[in-house]
């Protein structure tokens, strides 16, 4: 008994330094500190000796890198994650999610088809498909995954969106903003009004484009894209200070910086 309480011991507070860690790694996420996520989840992945929770742990790293603009990062983490848990529907989604991004189709393309193999009613994984087929368009395929969706998920409210999204893509406004209109009837949410804003941009109508996005960050404060939406509006009319401001909260919330390049070279050159 003598021998083993001092290991008891150790353990109890190897355990509690470990929890805390973990929370606080957490907390930094939350906070979009993501300096601090990418220290403190690199910490916890190189401990942690169960494989599921070290492919959680590499998993946010990722994408903690992922935010701070480290693509190449990113990628090892996410690869390592898949090493520890080949069956993390996340991973396959956050690699085919960057590979698209970063304008590789055909192996993002090959990490949805992975994913999928694993889960096949995973909607995620279906509606990056679908963007990426539209991307090529290839409108018919794109369509089709959003429908597989609604096979198993009726009440998706991103495969509604996704096709009323391919209307107004393919150049049917009118369309798109019918279908918006009846998602709305159906469920004020935050991101259908943001949807519903883009139409309108895209119809340069933009006073009704400004009130349903401001309606979507009144509804949801933190919903990072309304910012971005709103940006757009605000420097197509020319009011550049202010839709700079909204793209720092929307990337203060989390929206990759990467995405947002041809945005933030117009707010640099304001500056300069």
């Amino acid at each position: 008994m003598k021998k083993t309480l001092p290991a008891v011991i150790s353990l109890f507070f190897a355990l509690h330094f470990y929890a805390q860690n973990k929370k606080l790694a957490e907390e930094c996420f939350q906070k979009a500190d993501y300096k601090c996520a990418e220290e403190q989840y690199l910490k916890l992945a190189e401990k942690e000796q169960i494989q599921k929770f070290q492919s959680e742990y590499y998993d946010y790293l990722g994408t903690a890198q992922r935010r701070l603009g480290k693509t190449t990062q990113a990628f090892k983490s996410y690869d390592s994650a898949l090493k520890a848990n080949p069956l993390s529907i996340s991973v396959y989604m956050n690699l085919s999610s960057l590979y698209s991004q970063k304008g590789n189709k055909v192996k993002a393309l090959e990490y949805v088809e992975k994913g999928l193999k694993v889960n096949p009613e995973t909607a995620d994984l279906y509606l990056t498909r679908s963007k990426i087929y539209d991307s090529q368009g290839k409108k018919d395929l794109a369509i089709k995954d959003l429908n597989q969706i609604l096979t198993f998920a009726p009440d998706n409210i991103f495969a509604k969106t996704g096709l009323a999204n391919l209307k107004k893509n393919n150049g049917d406004l009118d369309g798109a903003l019918k279908d918006y209109n009846q998602l709305l009837a159906e469920k004020p949410e935050s991101l259908l009004y943001n949807g519903r804003s883009d139409v309108y941009f895209k119809m340069k109508k933009y006073k009704e484009a400004l009130a349903d996005a401001n309606k979507a960050i009144s509804i949801d404060p933190k919903f990072a894209q309304s910012y971005v939406s709103k940006a757009m509006i605000l420097m197509d009319t020319s009011k550049l200070k202010e839709a700079c401001e909204n793209l720092d909260k929307a990337v203060a919330l989390g929206y990759e910086k990467a995405v947002l390049t041809d945005y933030n070279a117009k707010c640099q050159k304001k500056i300069n």
